[in-house]
């Protein structure tokens, strides 16, 4: 049995030379990307928002919703406040939505409320409502001051 075994081996290796095979290479060989993690970490996407003369760095969230919102940019919105602690427009074009309930809305969430409500929210509260998460200002400090003076137009841009 070991005989016959061992002529097998022989004769597959021999096939291997023949057609121009290392017989080694068909094994998986280690390489530099081997080594690498597992989870690659994404590169984050950017983007600005302009109220008046300030100007705000926001971080977009990993979503269609996100993108297709970033597709449109640069964007001007008159924005109308509601509730206090909230501006809201329409957009030209309606997202993808996958809307979640968040629990607690934060001060600098960016949401999509429906598929073409693009809420700017400066005040953190909870809420039932469902929303699609777009974006987060990356320093929302002094955006109630900013928000919280009725209707106002903002603009979005990349740069």
């Amino acid at each position: 049995m070991f005989r016959g075994l061992s002529v097998l081996c022989v004769l597959l290796a021999i096939g291997a030379c023949e057609a121009g095979v290392n017989s080694t290479s068909v094994l998986p060989t280690a390489t530099s990307t081997d080594a690498a993690p597992a989870a690659v970490k994404q590169e984050k996407s950017h983007m600005w928002m302009t109220v008046g003369d300030r100007r705000f760095a926001i971080t977009l969230s990993d979503n269609a919703a996100a993108r297709a919102f970033a597709a449109q940019l640069p964007i001007t919105l008159d924005m109308s406040d509601l509730n206090g602690n909230e501006k809201h427009a329409e957009l030209p074009q309606a997202l993808p939505a996958e809307a979640t309930r968040p629990g607690t809305i934060r001060n600098g969430d960016l949401m999509l409320y429906g598929a073409d409500t693009f809420v700017a929210f400066y005040l953190t509260f909870n809420s039932s409502y469902s929303y699609t998460r777009l974006g987060r200002v990356d320093d929302p400090d002094d955006l109630a001051k900013l928000l919280g003076r009725g209707n106002l137009r903002i603009e979005f841009s990349k740069e």
